[in-house]
């Protein structure tokens, strides 16, 4: 009973930190992207224009929540929630330091990858069901981007995997003590980079919801609270990616002196401001471009670094 008492504390205490993260980085990225690009971010609302976040929370839940009148209404309702709970059922596989985790899967890393193809969903059947062309583009080149990236998300995985030799996340973070992945696992952590921007549609390629092309793309119709949810999805997508990436090739709570929960947030953080810094610096693709580079660049290269990392590890078992 007591370790079920814990347990609920702890998926409680996960829950209102990734939330309360998912709304300050709204803040940050404002704060980061104008000092970047030489301008002031918000700055009145609150000290340190703070309190914009919760201005702007308040004008989402103040705004009409309208459907379109020919849109298919329950998968238009559901569909934005779908993004959230998958993302959030990703991160209990996460294990932010010694015992402190959700729930501990000796098959986290497949969970992880399950949750993550299944959140594309949530961005056709809002394209399909919003009865609106640019929406229905939108929901078509998410579907692309994200099942295509998607494999490259597991191939780049797998050399972490064999290294480990095990899919439980916390195998993984222990086997890098004394060398952390991102040394010998190099390409597969550029790889799964590219792939994590890519499954999170965020700038420079978040070509589903192209402004200048598809007027928002897959969720131009939604308002509201159901926005929110896209909105609130995408900034716990960044979170999840930066922190898989911190646990996959940096050592996850490992780091000398300071507590390993500690080193995983700072690790966790600067990834976060990586991808903030990306959409300040980089231009949007073509879209064919990205089909191109995808198919014949990166599947090559993930895969000859699978073949060499099990090369390796054959050599040194005989």
């Amino acid at each position: 009973m007591h370790s079920v008492g814990i347990s609920l504390l702890i998926v409680f205490v996960v829950l209102a930190c990734i939330l309360g993260v998912a709304s300050g980085l709204i803040w940050l990225e404002r704060r980061l992207l104008a000092l970047w690009q030489d301008r002031y971010g918000p700055n009145r609302v609150g000290p340190f224009g703070l309190l914009q976040v919760l201005a702007d929370i308040i004008k989402i839940l103040m705004k009409e929540d309208w459907i379109p009148p020919f849109a298919d209404k329950p998968v238009f309702v559901i569909a934005p929630a779908i993004t959230v709970i998958t993302t959030l059922l990703s991160f209990s596989v996460i294990v932010f330091a010694p015992g402190i985790t959700v729930v501990d899967l000796g098959i986290g890393v497949l969970l992880f990858l399950a949750m993550s193809s299944l959140g594309v969903y949530s961005l056709v059947l809002a394209g399909w069901s919003s009865d609106n062309k640019y929406s229905l583009l939108g929901g078509l080149r998410a579907a692309a981007q994200m099942l295509s990236y998607e494999l490259f998300v597991g191939l780049s995985l797998m050399g972490v995997v064999m290294l480990a030799g095990s899919f439980r996340i916390a195998d993984i973070v222990e086997a890098q003590r004394g060398l952390w992945f991102c040394g010998p696992q190099f390409v597969g952590f550029v790889i799964f980079f590219i792939a994590g921007l890519a499954e999170t549609h965020r700038l420079p390629l978040d070509l589903p919801e192209a402004d200048n092309e598809l007027v928002a793309g897959y969720h131009s119709e939604y308002s509201g609270m159901k926005f929110g949810l896209f909105f609130l999805g995408e900034y716990i997508g960044i979170t999840l990616i930066s922190a898989m990436i911190a646990t996959f090739f940096f050592g996850g709570w490992l780091g000398p002196v300071l507590p390993g929960l500690l080193w995983f947030i700072i690790k966790t953080f600067f990834f976060i401001c990586l991808f903030i810094a990306l959409r300040a610096a980089l231009p949007r693709p073509r879209y064919d471009q990205l089909m191109s580079v995808s198919w014949k660049w990166i599947l090559p290269l993930a895969l000859l670094n699978l073949l060499v990392t099990g090369a390796i590890l054959v050599s040194r078992t005989t």
